[in-house]
């Protein structure tokens, strides 16, 4: 208790906390989408953009988050487009593009004097790295996120289950594809400050994999994968401060561990 008392009387927890919190939210609701879609490395890839998008931004003093995110929601749509209307589908659109954008981040971390504090905070992960004005912009893309997404929950649904039978009612799927790409960049790219480059697509995948471990529908499994997200983050973050570990690849354990749990309690589930 005492831990947890000194946790939250510190600022720089404090608003990693909100931003974490808000974050886990907005990836575990696509998360269950870009699971399903089999757009689980989408995450992986447009993390790398953004690696390769805050070394441009560190070179030339600009702020992080504003060069960032308009990069990644283009790579976003162009990632779209690659896996829709070339021969380059899917999981190699994505491969291409997110090892371009790494190499890319590498060799202009080089020319520039090599790998710095900063640099490494946005490709592990720090909480440190929460200024007040990141945590505003954060909160508030965040917050517009899932709006957007509650808004349109009823077209997400149809286009992750059926596409064919989507287009058939009318609907502009690839509109509402183009919506899910958009608000995947952007929480790809407010979570990177905590979780880093390297892991932030694990708040996507592990929460909506533990979910289906034991739920069978898909309101159930957005419910459920929220609420583990959360935890999980929240388990992690204190972790991270009490045993003095990277914040990231503690969430990212933390969610295993849930991962664990949930799929032993479905194996015992199915026994009886």
């Amino acid at each position: 208790m005492e831990n947890i008392r000194v946790l939250f009387s510190q600022g720089f927890i404090i608003r990693a906390l909100v931003v974490g919190i808000m974050v886990s939210l907005c990836a575990s609701l696509l998360g269950a989408t870009l699971v399903l879609k089999r757009y689980s490395m989408i995450g992986d890839g447009l993390s790398h953009v953004g690696f390769g998008a805050l070394t441009v931004a560190m070179v030339f003093n600009l702020a992080p988050l504003q060069v960032s995110i308009p990069i990644v929601v283009l790579a976003a749509f162009l990632l779209l487009r690659l896996s829709e209307s070339s021969k380059i589908k899917g999981d190699s659109a994505i491969a291409l593009i997110s090892s371009t954008a790494l190499a890319f981040g590498v060799i202009v971390t080089s020319l520039s004097g090599g790998m710095n504090v900063d640099v490494s905070d946005y490709m592990f992960g720090s909480i440190f790295a929460i200024s007040k004005n990141d945590v505003y912009l954060s909160v508030a893309l965040s917050i517009a996120v899932i709006i957007l997404y509650v808004l349109f929950y009823n077209k997400i649904f149809a286009i992750t289950f059926d596409e064919n039978y989507a287009k058939a009612t009318g609907t502009n799927v690839g509109l509402y594809k183009m919506l899910l790409a958009f608000l995947t960049a952007i929480t790809i790219v407010v979570g990177m400050r905590i979780m880093g480059t390297l892991l932030i697509s694990s708040l996507t995948v592990f929460p909506a994999l533990t979910a289906m471990r034991l739920s069978k529908n898909f309101k159930s499994v957005i419910i459920t994968s929220s609420l583990v997200s959360v935890v999980c983050f929240f388990v992690g973050i204190i972790a991270s401060f009490n045993f003095d570990l990277p914040a990231g690849a503690s969430i990212v354990m933390a969610n295993l561990g849930a991962f664990i749990v949930f799929w032993v309690i479905g194996l015992v589930l199915k026994r009886e």
